[in-house]
């Protein structure tokens, strides 16, 4: 059936006839032929009706007919191929059956018999359609002549054409034919018959043709027809042309329309002027508007296209874009001033500039129109800055006047429709038009260099500050809309939502915000209207309420970026002092007012609650950082926030419980709605000065801590904070809160603690309630799970030692006989028994995953007895040490001769490194720690096990023998300072500068008895020096040595064994020295009790007189080679200097020398006053590390009051501790705070590395500080003192009155 009969021939004609008048629309519409052919080949991609076209049904068929038995019969052969394995796979099938069949008899005479009845059907529609088209031109009366049998007719019509004509394609003859009819100087009736047929070709040939030159010129003439049917027609030519032709061709129509509209309005016939208002209905205006609409539509569209073409055509645009805008009359022109140009009518169709945005979006076309503005039109920017000048003088004479400014804008808020404007409505819209233009301008630094720029009317440049401080103004002074008329028009023209928009984009770009925004003049600006109000002065400011909300929108944007923060703190300029207050000071004063109600004129405002809140937002990005909160101290805003809280919290205790069934207004009114949010504002603003060490001591103070987190933890659960920022600030909040024991507490009684262990549990035995398991769990690679990984470091995060103390004093562990299998932990202890002491079988068979579950328990001991104290809690409590080494005896091979080798698994590994760590201390270079990971080759785990004490001595390092001491000219100095000090009036100074000086040439040779005299003599000078002591002590006489070691306690103990093995280790001790550091630690203890005051407190700390081992006694003791008498002597005199209260942390334990709420809150001054300074001096001197931590949910206040608590113990060698207390002891309190920043600048590297592997508190916990030493960072250390000494030592000597 290969050949076709005339039946076929007729009948393909018949359908292929149908198939091209089904998909005309998309043929019709390709702008060359070339895309037409394109179109029908991907046809049956684009088309869903492709397989229901009765001619693709025919030759489906027909092929199907002739190849098909071909197709079956290659299929088969190769089925039977395949399952001999000869061919494999569905791919190579299908292409070895289409190889075949292609290459068959029967396929290569369907394709040739298919080409010759194909071109006979092709060849009979042309023939008929130019009949038809023939036919059709005589019926018209048109000459043969004039139309040559070469142009083809499609009667399908062109989808983008408002005439609905079919498409004409014509000869260059004809074109030029056309042409010559349409010019102007043609009869009317010629030139339209010849812009009808040009209507009826495709606008690219048009467009490509060498004629258009000149077509283009008669079409611009031709716009200006008085016919106005004549001229909307070429309007639509034009509007074709810019929807179906590249930009290439289009741009040479915009061109053409732009030039026309520009001699229009520089033309006589054009006399409009802007006072007399423009009525749209007018049949001129109606034209006018139509013309520049099409401009503008092109303008929004050809950014899309226009960089895939060469520069120069789209600077063609451009150009003759700015040129019509840039029309005016000549200057003596009688209304100049009132000439109503191009710009308006562009500003009546797109009023707020979205063609603009559009064409400074990308660089590509940014950069020429920011050249061509620079060069040729900048008087553009000069009239856009000139109209909002004089818009905001129209406001403030209005505002004065108490008029309404806005009664010209109410068009824009009405339902209504209107067919004429104004002349103060014409200057509006031309005025919205400008600021969004300019709003777009500044964005750029391009469009910034354009400023200053000059004024007909101003003396001086405007600048982009001075611009900035326009749009500010315009928010209290420009009128606002009705509640009504926002409603009904979301997209709101009003000019303080349009600036608050441009003001918004400055603030989310920080280089932006800081060249343009943080200027003294802005802020000043900003603050107008608060000041007016708190010197109460009269405001002229429109909807005061809402302004004063917008402009604390603004000001928390400012004060959460950095140098934001900064401008408001100290001005533009830190280093010139302001004559006037800062803005923080400004703000927090009338947020104070604002919480005290005392500005008269928002009194009785229904929105007052959110203006309060708006600036309690703006006080809280500020106080949320250590030195926002240094300004705001003075001002009590705590206490404020507080008293209102409390205030609230009363009423909101009224609200009746809503009733089942009963209506939500007759249950809870709105009012009621209202106080229950207005006092859950008040709970996340005091919950937010937890941030610092400092702020949380002062929410103590509030006594709405216990209410804070309750809030803080039913925010989370109901997942109410979803921001990233957001998430990290709460994880930051709750570190700080569990290093301190009220704090550890508030979490523990929310249910926080208990949420976060279920969380736990439910990742590490249950898995996910909503996973659907679809394949056995994979064995984790890491210890630690990834899908438990947060919630170790949650752990370890809320388990430092007040936390644990308070949590876990006095409890017993579980040891339940039996343990059932959906029993879920509750609480820390139960962490404990069931993941780490696992002393029994029921405990093993309670885990689904005992070995991961244990890793994870054992992980986080080893985190846990890095904090010494914790360890001697969990040592004499849970006896952790007897528990891991029965568990190692436990695990070894079984042999005829009994207990053979130990067994190597990960479990004995981790066990093994625990015991290490939990009975040996000392400083990197002192102990060595077994790895956790196996090696390669025949010796996996060269490290030997243990199943009792002692260590094997592997684990100790050898202690290097002492050089021999050479006489030093600046020693002998040093130390004959100490002998004769009163003879030397500045003999302080002059001993602190000779010891840097020996500390920086020779630090070793500042150590062992030398040390030990030179701190003994200087401490003992100051303490006879009455302007020295900064605490009087009572006269105190030691016990008797004999008195016994039972008064000290099981904790005392045990830490009086660690410090002699490590003294005995150090060769610092000789035996019985444990008789002499108990009658050390039991006379302070006496000493200190005389000092303390009695405090009712459910805190556990508070109940002790001492909470926790004294390492820094433990540490002199050393130090003085276990002189114990000497050892007392000293802390009795070290007691009455200032240093000692940041040193010896037990020296202010329930201390009488500290305010009762300070002793109170169970927090020492090292955490709210040196870890405060050092997260403070952290964020300016090391932001990248300090942007680490908070990352990291991690606080440098917890690690550094882990380090000060120990004095460094386990962290740096015997050698740097000993300078550590020395240079705090001759040089400052303060450099204690030095000391930390020196660390972290040491560890700055590994800190970040650690941050992107999101394990930063467990390396800052478990790794000693390598390679750091004292001496090294001595000279930075000076320098830190000479900028923050005055201000640190300043805080650090009103300890007495802390925050009273």
């Amino acid at each position: 059936m290969s050949h076709f009969t005339s039946e076929d021939e007729a009948l393909l004609q018949s359908m292929l006839r149908q198939f091209l008048q089904s998909v005309k629309e998309k043929i019709t519409g390709a702008p060359s032929v070339e895309c037409a052919e394109e179109i029908l080949l991907h046809l049956e991609e684009t088309d869903e009706n492709f397989h229901n076209y009765e001619f693709v049904k025919y030759l489906r068929q027909y092929i199907n007919n002739i190849v098909g038995s071909v197709i079956e019969e290659e299929t088969e052969k190769c089925t039977s191929a395949q399952s001999q394995g000869e061919v494999s796979g569905y791919d190579t099938l299908v292409q070895h059956v289409t190889k075949k069949t292609r290459e068959s008899k029967e396929y290569g005479d369907m394709i040739h018999a298919l080409k010759n009845v194909m071109m006979v059907v092709v060849e009979s529609l042309i023939n008929k359609f130019e009949e038809d088209r023939i036919r059709s031109n005589e019926l018209d009366n048109k000459t043969k002549k004039e139309r040559q049998s070469g142009y083809y007719t499609d009667n399908c019509s062109d989808s983008d054409s408002s005439f609905n004509q079919s498409y004409t394609f014509m000869s260059q003859e004809q074109l030029q034919l056309l042409v010559e009819r349409l010019d102007p100087i043609q009869p009317k009736e010629v030139r339209q018959e010849a812009l009808q047929t040009l209507c009826c070709a495709p606008p690219s040939d048009i467009l490509s043709s060498e004629s258009w030159p000149q077509l283009r010129k008669h079409l611009t003439m031709s716009l200006s027809d008085p016919d106005a049917a004549f001229s909307e027609k070429i309007l639509r030519f034009y509007a074709k042309a810019f929807s179906s032709s590249p930009f290439n061709m289009t741009r040479e129509v915009y061109t053409s329309l732009a030039r026309h509209l520009e001699l229009y309005f520089l033309s006589g016939e054009y006399c409009l002027c802007i006072s007399a208002g423009l009525d749209v209905s007018n049949t001129d205006i109606n034209r006018l508007l139509k013309k520049v609409r099409l401009l503008n539509e092109y303008q929004k569209e050809a950014p899309s296209s226009w960089i895939r073409h060469p520069e120069k055509y789209m600077e063609e645009v451009v150009e003759s874009t700015l040129s019509l805008m840039s029309v005016k009359h000549e200057p003596n022109h009688p209304t100049t001033s009132d000439f109503l140009n191009p710009v308006y009518f562009l500003a009546l169709l797109d009023i707020k500039a979205t063609w603009f945005k559009k064409w400074m979006h990308a660089y590509y076309s940014r950069a020429v129109v920011l050249r061509l503005l620079e060069k040729k039109y900048k008087t553009l920017i000069n009239a856009a800055v000139q109209q909002c000048f004089d818009y905001l003088e129209f406001c403030k004479a209005g505002v004065k006047r108490n008029s309404r400014a806005n009664d010209f804008s109410q068009h824009y808020c009405s339902d209504k429709q209107n067919f004429s404007y104004t002349g103060p409505e014409l200057q509006y819209i031309y005025f919205v038009h400008s600021l969004c233009l300019l709003g777009r301008l500044l964005i750029y630094k391009q469009g910034r260099n354009l400023f200053p720029v000059q004024l007909k009317n101003k003396k001086d440049s405007v600048s982009v500050t001075d611009l900035l401080v326009l749009f500010t103004q315009l928010i209290y002074y420009s009128p606002s809309y009705p509640k009504t008329a926002l409603a009904a028009h979301t997209d709101s023209y009003s000019p303080t939502s349009l600036v608050m928009e441009i003001l918004q984009v400055f603030c989310d770009q920080t280089e932006r915000a800081a060249e343009c925004l943080y200027k003294d003049a802005v802020i000043d600006a900003l603050l107008h209207p608060v000041q007016s109000l708190l010197s109460g002065t009269e405001a002229h400011i429109n909807c005061l309420e809402n302004t004063l909300i917008d402009i604390a929108d603004i000001l928390a944007r400012i004060a959460a970026a950095e140098g934001g923060l900064s401008v408001l703190l100290y001005g533009e300029n830190e280093k010139l002092a302001k004559d006037s207050p800062t803005a923080v000071h400004v703000i927090v004063q009338f947020t104070k007012k604002l919480l005290h109600d005392n500005i008269s004129l928002l009194s009785g405002s229904e929105t007052l609650p959110v203006v309060k809140g708006a600036f309690i937002f703006v006080c809280r990005q500020i106080y949320r950082n250590c030195e926002g909160l240094q300004m705001l101290i003075p001002y009590g805003l705590h206490e404020s926030i507080g008293e209102a809280w409390k205030k609230t919290s009363l009423l909101s205790e009224r609200v009746p419980t809503p009733v089942i069934g009963a209506s939500s207004t007759s249950s809870i009114n709105l009012e009621s709605k209202n106080i229950l949010l207005w006092e859950e504002t008040l709970l996340d603003a005091l919950l937010n000065f937890s941030a610092t060490p400092k702020g949380l001591f002062l929410l103590h103070s509030t006594g709405a801590m216990n209410d804070c987190v309750n809030f803080m933890f039913s925010s989370l659960s109901k997942k109410l904070q979803t921001n990233d920022y957001e998430e990290f600030g709460n994880r930051v909040i709750v570190t700080q809160m569990a290093t301190t024991p009220t704090g550890a507490v508030a979490l523990q009684s929310s249910g926080f603690i208990k949420a976060l262990v279920a969380e736990l549990w439910a990742l590490l035995e249950c898995g996910k309630d909503d996973m659907r398991i679809t394949q056995p769990k994979s064995v984790p690679v890491d210890p630690i799970d990834q899908s438990c990984q947060k919630s170790f470091l949650s752990l370890v995060n809320l388990l430092t030692y007040p936390a644990v103390f308070e949590l876990l004093n006095k409890q017993d562990i579980p040891n339940k006989p039996m343990y059932s299998l959906r029993e879920v932990p509750t609480g820390i202890i139960d962490i404990i028994d069931r993941l780490i002491i696992l002393n029994s079988e029921a405990k093993i068979h309670s885990l689904f995953n005992y070995e991961q579950s244990h890793i994870f328990g054992l992980r986080l001991l080893n985190v846990l007895c890095c904090e010494l104290n914790t360890l001697l809690l969990l040592e004499t409590q849970y006896k952790v040490s007897q528990v891991l080494l029965t568990a190692q005896e436990e695990n070894v091979t079984e042999t005829l001769e009994g207990s053979g080798d130990f067994i190597i698994d990960s479990l004995s590994v981790e066990r093994n490194h625990v015991l290490v760590r939990i009975n040996l201390i000392g400083g990197p270079q002192e102990r060595i720690l077994p790895l956790r990971e196996l090696d390669k080759g025949n010796d996996p785990y060269p490290w030997p096990m243990f199943s009792s004490f002692p260590l094997p001595r592997c684990y100790l390092s050898e202690i290097p023998k002492k050089s021999e001491f050479k006489q030093d000219k600046d020693l002998d100095k040093l130390l004959s300072l100490l002998k004769t000090p009163e003879k030397h009036t500045e003999w302080k100074e002059i001993f602190r500068k000779q010891f840097c000086k020996v500390m920086k040439a020779r630090p070793d040779t500042i150590s062992g008895i030398i040390l030990a005299e030179l701190i003994e003599k200087f401490v003992s000078h100051l303490s006879e020096s009455h302007l020295d002591c900064y605490f009087s002590t009572g006269s105190y006489k030691a016990t008797n040595a004999d008195a016994k070691n039972e008064s000290l306690s099981s904790v005392q103990q045990l830490g009086v064994e660690m410090t002699v093995r490590y003294g005995k280790y150090l060769n610092l001790l000789k035996e019985h020295a444990e008789k002499g550091l108990c009658f050390v630690l039991m006379n302070c203890e006496k000493f200190l009790k005389q000092q303390q005051r009695a405090v009712v407190s459910s805190l556990c700390c508070l109940q002790e007189h001492c909470a926790g081992y004294d390492w820094f006694a433990s540490s002199v003791f050393l130090m003085m080679a276990g002189d114990e008498e000497k050892t007392l002597t000293f802390l009795q005199q070290f007691s009455r200097l200032l240093v000692s209260a940041f040193l010896w942390l037990p020296r202010l334990h329930i201390s009488v020398h500290l305010p009762v709420t300070t002793v109170e809150s169970g927090m020492h001054p090292v955490y709210f006053c040196s870890a405060h300074y050092v997260e403070m001096l952290l964020k300016a001197e090391l932001p990248l590390v300090f942007s680490a931590f908070h990352m990291s949910g991690f606080t440098p206040s917890q690690i550094c009051l882990q380090w000060i608590t120990q004095c460094f113990w386990n962290y740096m060698d015997w050698s740097e501790i000993c300078h550590y207390i020395a240079i705090c002891t001759f040089l400052g309190p303060d450099y204690q705070i030095y000391m930390c920043i020196s660390v972290f600048r040491h560890l700055q590297h590994d800190i970040l590395k650690h941050t992107e592997a999101q394990d930063l508190q467990v390396f800052l916990k478990e790794e000693a500080l390598h390679g750091f030493r004292v001496s090294d960072y001595l000279e930075y250390m000076e320098g830190l003192e000479a900028i923050y000494r005055p201000m640190l030592l300043k805080d650090m000597r009103n300890l007495k009155v802390q925050n009273k």
